[in-house]
């Protein structure tokens, strides 16, 4: 392939000696997020092909994007981690110049920040890398309100929450902690990067209170991997909107593309047009066609779960086995290794447990590639 031959799609990575992948184990950052869709990778060409003031382009997508959200205001990022850095930083901090200067190295002692036990989890050392201390609080499998109440107190920037079924489990309900802090004019951030579907979600969490709630760009709403979404009240998006690129601030090294921000907004248009309800249908044929193809095997059961991972609004085929031999993980590892490489989920409900997620299978021909590897591979797991 000479250097002014277009790249075509069927061997970009073929290219470099890289498999592609066939993912049917979620949109994780690991594989790519999910294929792009027609409208975002268009607006993302038109993106690239101008020159454009970056603050400029910042403010009116960030006006643009409250406006479909129902929300204060918005901001454009490079991803839910880097909205959570910046996040905490705006509620430390605020925006004043010398203030954001200085960041993450404060010049104040309103910097801890409260995480609970039962949430921790690797994304929030974006919290630590703002410069916060964090406070925990809670049991790994509970969490009162007075323990939150007794870390409330001039001292506290944030409360920061993590959504999603797993992380709910033994946390405390928004609505109390809202109640709690704003009781202490504290502020609650909420980390909901994969809570996609419902796409009502964009304004379900700051609804209910929260101040300020991150989105990532390329997990349910199907927008550039590195995006990211901070949605909330004005004074504070403005706040991170002062630590973000392109100022020479904490989010220097936390750089938004132009194509990147157009490419988020194509895709939250997108998801807010979109016939969820055929997309439900699609996605419960593609179970239904993994269930029906591993009832033949022997020994397997296969069976339909009607959410995410995180609890989000997409059905799953579930299979598993009882006899000892291959685990989920061998097997996964079996299937990754072929070219194309096939992912699938595991570790969820046992070690002879796995799952097939149909959100990230756009192209029904994946599935059929799938299958051809997963139900030879199940008729042989010894």
């Amino acid at each position: 392939m000479s250097a002014s031959e277009p790249w075509p799609a069927a061997e970009v990575y073929a290219r470099f000696g890289v498999r592609r992948v066939v993912n049917a184990a979620d949109t994780y950052t690991a594989l790519g997020g999910g294929a792009l869709p027609g409208e975002v990778r268009a607006a993302m060409a038109g993106a690239a092909a101008h020159h454009v003031d970056v603050a400029e382009l910042l403010a009116a997508t960030g006006a643009h994007l409250a406006r479909l959200t129902r929300n204060e205001a918005a901001l454009v990022v490079n991803g839910a981690a880097a909205g959570l850095a910046l996040a905490v930083a705006a509620c430390i901090a605020g925006p004043s110049p010398a203030a954001v200067d200085h960041a993450p190295a404060h010049r104040t002692d309103r910097r801890r920040v409260v995480l609970l036990r039962c949430q921790r989890n690797p994304y929030d050392r974006a919290v630590a890398q703002a410069g916060a201390e964090i406070v925990e609080i809670g049991y790994a499998d509970a969490t009162h309100p007075w323990q939150l109440a007794a870390e409330l107190g001039p001292r506290t920037a944030a409360v920061v929450l993590f959504a999603g079924t797993q992380f709910e489990r033994y946390g405390l309900a928004l609505e109390e902690v809202v109640r709690l802090a704003h009781d202490q004019q504290v502020p609650v951030i909420i980390d909901a990067a994969a809570q996609l579907p419902p796409v009502e979600n964009l304004w379900h969490y700051t609804g209910r209170g929260a101040d300020l709630v991150l989105f990532s760009g390329g997990k349910g709403l199907r927008g550039p991997q590195s995006s990211g979404l901070v949605l909330g009240r004005a004074e504070l998006v403005a706040a991170c909107r002062a630590h973000a690129y392109p100022n020479h601030a904490l989010g220097r090294a936390m750089k938004t593309s132009k194509e990147n921000v157009l490419g988020l907004v194509a895709a939250v248009e997108r998801a807010l047009g979109l016939d969820w309800a055929a997309e439900r249908g699609r996605w419960e044929a593609m179970v239904g066609r993994t269930i029906d193809a591993l009832a033949t095997v022997p020994g397997v059961r296969a069976w339909r779960v009607p959410s995410g991972r995180l609890g989000q609004q997409y059905p799953r085929a579930f299979f598993a086995w009882d006899e000892p031999g291959v685990t989920a993980a061998a097997l996964a590892t079996r299937l990754a290794a072929g070219n194309p490489a096939v992912h699938i989920g595991h570790g969820e409900d046992g070690p002879r447990t796995a799952y097939v997620n149909p959100f990230v299978l756009d192209d029904p021909a994946e599935l059929d590639l799938l299958l051809d590897r997963l139900v030879p591979a199940l008729e042989r797991r010894t």
